[in-house]
């Protein structure tokens, strides 16, 4: 008898838990038709008009404007030295002297012989138009003179040669000789770098060199350099020939003001500017949706009961630092219009279908985007 009240109890707590959850299913479900289908939560930027540019990043070796190793003409003792290391020079400022006491001794000699050989030409000269000497006479002492003369010239060239002097304005290395030391032709004094103008060598690759050309413009960026810094310049000589090793073509360009942190022998990373495009509709990376049909934007507009949105198929033009050109090939992409900025390739979305647009997260208004 009290096993049957039990069970009669529990079927009965069964029976109303049963029920209760019914009711309460059955309230929602009402109350989710009367509200109608979800809106999905989606984030929107506009669309932008700006200059897009088209860039290549390689690395570049940096080198002087110009660079000598100073090197003496003739042979001889060093007689004086005549800048300290690390000084700036201007073109013609004597930087050696070699001993010049044997030639200046050759040439007080030679143009003493030079001086009578003269003398000789204007006697015969009158000897001559009276007809007292034969032409012969006169022939010789014309010949010694021009000799002597050219010698003499000689002479001043060599005694100018014991002078090294700096061949354009730039900055002197370190010395390798001292006064008193014995210097030929292959001796090496110092070198010379002009630092006023920087250049700058690079690889391009075969398939960007139609876009690069004299005159094309870069920037450069450098560990030495701080973060504001702004260093550019432009291309001056593009080469003919492609590597086979490496399938690209040597370019140089030239800084016109360096900064003081750049110097000789540094890498350094080129910015190209390859090509640029005026006042195109650029869109985040992250919005494209990529299809079987192609490329398509979701763009947001008005619709009844709210924002909806539509698929507009788009042809794609440059990439620039998270950010694309866009073409719209049917329908309308007009400037500021909104479009879902990130994740379509994860929302469920379809034409006309209701969202919940929201501003774009703070890490991609600047152009960024994710990836699809």
């Amino acid at each position: 008898m009290a096993i049957t009240r039990s069970l009669s109890l529990v079927v009965a707590f069964a029976a109303a838990l049963v029920g209760g959850c019914a009711k309460k299913d059955g309230a929602a479900a009402a109350a989710t038709a009367g509200r109608g289908p979800e809106k999905q939560p989606v984030e929107v930027t506009p669309v932008v008009r700006r200059d897009l540019e088209e860039t290549l990043t390689v690395v570049g070796s940096l080198a002087p404007n110009e660079s000598a190793e100073i090197r003496p003409e003739i042979v001889g003792l060093v007689k004086g030295i005549f800048f300290d290391e690390g000084q700036e020079v201007k073109q013609g400022q004597m930087l050696m002297k070699i001993d010049d006491a044997e030639l200046l001794a050759q040439y007080a000699q030679v143009e003493a012989r030079y001086k009578l050989a003269e003398l000789n030409v204007t006697r015969s000269e009158n000897l001559s138009e009276s007809r007292t000497i034969p032409q012969s006479e006169f022939d010789r002492a014309r010949s010694e003179f021009a000799a002597a003369k050219a010698e003499l010239a000689l002479l001043k060239l060599r005694l100018e040669k014991t002078e090294v002097k700096a061949p354009f304005d730039g900055v002197v290395g370190s010395r390798a000789l001292s006064p008193g030391d014995y210097v030929t032709a292959s001796t090496v004094l110092t070198t010379i770098n002009d630092l006023s103008r920087m250049k700058i060598t690079f690889q391009v690759p075969e398939r960007f060199l139609g876009k690069v050309h004299n005159g094309t413009s870069f920037s450069v960026k450098s560990k030495s350099l701080s973060t504001d810094q702004n260093v550019t310049g432009s291309v001056y000589f593009v080469s003919s020939v492609i590597e086979r090793a490496t399938r690209s073509s040597e370019v140089k360009g030239l800084l016109a003001d360096p900064p003081e942190a750049l110097r000789p022998g540094m890498f350094a990373n080129v910015e190209l500017v390859l090509d640029v495009r005026r006042n195109v509709l650029t869109v985040p990376e992250g919005s494209i949706l990529t299809s079987s049909g192609g490329p398509q934007i979701v763009v947001v507009t008005d619709g009844e009961g709210g924002k909806v949105v539509q698929f507009v198929p788009v042809a794609l033009g440059l990439r620039a630092k998270g950010v694309v050109e866009v073409r719209p090939l049917s329908g309308v992409l007009a400037e500021r219009q909104p479009i879902v900025a990130s994740g379509v390739g994860a929302l469920v979305l379809f034409p006309g279908a209701k969202v919940e647009p929201r501003p774009l997260r703070a890490e991609f208004l600047n152009g960024g985007g994710e990836d699809s």
